[in-house]
């Protein structure tokens, strides 16, 4: 589910309370994310949304019947929005050897999360009180659609056969079974060896702009974007030394 079906837009071919109440969900959207731009994810509640809006609280609840329905809205909201700007930043930048994509895709998720802090931290920070996202439900799926567009970018040109037999730390029977057994439209299509390095990368892209976002890397000051760029470059090369070349593999390239 995109952010446009989690909150509805006025479709000329809805009716005429059906396309009242897709406003008013948007508006409610809306107010929710600057509150939270302005106190943080953790001071959201559907009272201080509805008093924004100056309606009650009974009347929020026509539209969201608890503070978790707009949470996973306003989650899911934060991940599309997030991927938009990750597909952005690499659909606006022109095919250069020398500007890897894959850096382009994380300079682009680098640059959202910055700009949008708060947001940020709503999807990746200190898990809220008693919330819990529905299982498969519109936030693993927006979930899903980001990390598809780093799995392109980082691994799109190489075949099952070469990440099988990609140079990665040695997996435990146990761990392999788990990852062969993850759904294809998650991270299922990769061989075990494909998984672990996607994640290894993910992992060190994030982890450098929570450190960022947190104010843990101030001290670099106006460099921050310079050591992240070097970084990821760094990261990528190491990766794809460890997948073998083409046709060394003995697989059939995929299709």
């Amino acid at each position: 589910m995109t952010a446009a079906e989690s909150a509805p837009s006025a479709s000329p071919g809805l009716s005429l309370r059906e396309r009242r109440r897709a406003v008013a969900v948007r508006e409610i959207v809306s107010t929710a994310e600057v509150h939270i731009t302005e106190h943080g994810p953790h001071s959201l509640s559907l009272r201080a949304v509805a008093r924004s809006l100056g309606m009650t609280v009974q009347a929020l609840y026509h539209y969201f019947p608890s503070r978790d329905s707009l949470v996973t809205v306003l989650v899911t909201k934060a991940y599309d929005d997030l991927a938009d700007a990750v597909q952005a930043a690499v659909d606006g930048t022109p095919d250069d050897p020398a500007v890897p994509r894959m850096v382009v895709a994380a300079e682009g998720y680098r640059r959202w999360a910055v700009t949008h802090p708060e947001r940020f931290q709503l999807i990746y920070g200190v898990p809220l009180r008693n919330y819990a996202a529905p299982a498969g439900g519109s936030t693993t799926l927006a979930l899903r659609r980001m990390s598809a567009i780093f799995q392109r970018e980082l691994l799109g040109g190489f075949t099952t056969a070469q990440l099988d037999a990609a140079d990665a730390p040695a997996l435990s029977p146990a761990l392999r079974e788990h990852l062969e057994r993850l759904p294809v439209s998650g991270f299922g299509a990769l061989p075990p060896p494909g998984v672990s390095l996607l994640l290894s990368a993910w992992g060190h892209m994030h982890g450098l702009v929570m450190l960022e976002v947190m104010g843990h890397t101030a001290f670099i000051g106006a460099h921050q974007g310079e050591i992240f760029s070097v970084s990821m470059r760094n990261m990528l090369e190491d990766i794809h030394r460890r997948i073998p070349a083409a046709g060394s593999t003995g697989g059939m390239p995929d299709q």
